[in-house]
């Protein structure tokens, strides 16, 4: 065995262009890497590296949403998935334990309700599951799964404000899963580690 150890054996002029393309590439990919995180770093006001002279710039498109493939986008797909699973909860139980209405009661617009539940009621029943009762009533009406009363309803105040279901449970159970899968596929499978 002669020669140089750092020579790659064999006379195969190909063979070893290409190994030294390979190598030279990962090195380029590794560097862009690199530069793409020291950039990166100096417009993050969080970074230790925080330069104040460099400004990031954003389209009207990107302004106020993470970067595309990044853990905070996959974490905000997942957290809007949770939240149409929990809207999803909320309207089973108002069917599980809501009562059927009365349709030549309600006004015109109430007339495709399934189901309707005092809040005192669903108060009671929903605070052991969870405590963001308000806040899923609230995304449910935005929905137009439910319907209620007043701006926000309150704890002993409105105990006697009916709830609505507006829709069939096997509707709701449907959309909400439509939602919580189009969250889902919106972000990548494998979000980069940033």
């Amino acid at each position: 065995m002669s020669g140089n150890f750092l020579t790659i054996p064999g006379n195969d002029s190909i063979q070893r262009r290409s190994r030294s393309s390979s190598l030279t590439d990962l090195i380029s990919a590794f560097d862009t890497k690199a530069q793409t995180h020291s950039d990166l770093q100096k417009v993050t006001a969080f970074s230790g590296h925080f330069d104040k002279n460099q400004k990031p710039t954003f389209s009207k498109d990107e302004y106020g949403k993470p970067i595309p493939g990044s853990m905070t986008e996959y974490r905000g797909a997942e957290a809007q998935a949770r939240v149409c699973s929990e809207m999803k909860e909320l309207c089973e139980i108002i069917n599980e334990y809501g009562k059927v209405p009365c349709k030549s009661l309600l006004p015109p617009e109430l007339q495709s309700t399934s189901k309707v539940i005092s809040f005192g009621e669903l108060f009671t029943i929903y605070t052991i599951i969870s405590d963001k009762l308000v806040g899923l009533l609230l995304r449910t009406r935005k929905h137009q799964l439910t319907f209620f009363e007043g701006e926000v309803l309150f704890q002993k105040r409105d105990d006697d404000v009916p709830v609505f279901l507006m829709q069939p449970i096997a509707d709701i159970r449907a959309y909400c899963d439509n939602k919580a899968l189009q969250a889902r596929r919106s972000v990548s499978p494998m979000p980069d580690r940033l």
